[in-house]
């Protein structure tokens, strides 16, 4: 077993591939790990606890958003905080001049923004 192995890891690409899958497998967990910034997890996880109210609303929203609000993670959040801030400046183009010439720029503009 340690000779098939050992000669993976004699070819180049292949090697390559297995450590670029394996560090992104460790980034990924350390993600999960990683606590949010002024968050207390205990707090956290007392609210995620009950039942009723705005608890109830925040795990329909953390269904539906791909995240798992319990846990404040950095990888926790989900794809939340992208579409929220895609959301804030498509209404930022329409109301602040210079953003929208970025927009009507194309993407050119847009790599600025």
């Amino acid at each position: 077993m340690f000779e098939k192995i050992r000669i993976i890891f004699t070819i180049p690409e292949l090697r390559q591939k297995i450590l670029l899958t394996l560090g992104l497998l460790a980034i990924y967990r350390v993600g999960w790990q990683v606590p949010l910034p002024i968050v207390d997890p205990a707090a956290m996880r007392a609210f995620a606890e009950e039942s009723g109210g705005i608890s109830d609303l925040l795990k329909t929203v953390a269904v539906f958003s791909a995240s798992q609000l319990s846990q404040a993670t950095i990888f926790g959040l989900g794809i939340m905080p992208y579409i929220s801030a895609s959301i804030i400046f498509q209404l930022l183009g329409t109301v602040w001049p210079p953003l929208e010439r970025l927009q009507k720029e194309g993407e050119a503009g847009r790599k600025k923004i």
